[in-house]
Order: C-alpha cells, then sequence, then structure tokens
C-alpha cells in the first residue's frame, strides 16, 4: 500500500497542486487547510510523512511541528517544511521544532518528489 502523506498548507491552490503531484506520484494524499486541523488528521490517518507550510492561521507551522512533536503518536513522523520563507533563520527556527527537512517555495515536482522519496521511501 502506498504511503500517506498528509499536506497541511493554507493556500488553497497550493494545496491542490502539491495533492495533484503527490497522488500522480502514486502518495495517497490527506491534506488540512491550518496547523490546528493538520494536527487533528495527523492523529486520525497516521501519515508517513508531513508536508507543513509555516505561515497558516490558527496554529503556524512552527507550533504545529512543535505539537506534533510532542504528541507520541506522531512523534517520530517525518515532517517537512515546504514555504515561502526563505532565510537562514526561518530554516534554524524550522529545525529547532524538529522538522525532518525543509524547501523554499517555488519547487518543482522533481525536488519535491526526490525529498518527499528521501523521507518515505518510493510509492
Amino acid at each position: 500500500m502506498a504511503p500517506v502523506i498528509l499536506v497541511i498548507e493554507d493556500d488553497p491552490d497550493q494545496r491542490k497542486l502539491l495533492e495533484e503531484i503527490l497522488s500522480s506520484a502514486g502518495f495517497r494524499v490527506f491534506s488540512a487547510s491550518d496547523g490546528q486541523a493538520g494536527i487533528e488528521a495527523a492523529a486520525a490517518v497516521r501519515p508517513a510523512l508531513v508536508i507543513l507550510d509555516i505561515m497558516m492561521p490558527r496554529l503556524n507551522g512552527y507550533q504545529a511541528c512543535r505539537a506534533l512533536r510532542q504528541n507520541s503518536a506522531t512523534a517520530t513522523t517525518p515532517i517537512l517544511m515546504l514555504t515561502h520563507k526563505q532565510e537562514q533563520a526561518d530554516e534554524f527556527w524550522a529545525e529547532e521544532v524538529g522538522a525532518s527537512a525543509y524547501l523554499a517555495k517555488p519547487v518543482g515536482p522533481t525536488d519535491l518528489l526526490a525529498a518527499v522519496t528521501a523521507l518515505t521511501g518510493p510509492a
């Protein structure tokens, strides 16, 4: 069975694009539109990978990542931060809260799938 990926992204166009890229590569994809909904979805679907935006309503990506790391059910789930934030400090804080990897948008399908496969294995 294909690995499950949870996409937590507030921008509906970005979310749909990520869903299409990942689904066409053979992954099963679930999504959430903000950090709080993403934490709840992660508990329900137990993903092999979480792709997490930083700038979101309710809980931002840093807060959501920290919460996922503190939950025993998701503490070891790989988390790929995917964001428009491109400063070194942003990447530093992503690592500090427990992100497994960091990619800056825009990212092409090839680079996205390479990062996903490195964290989950092939679909």
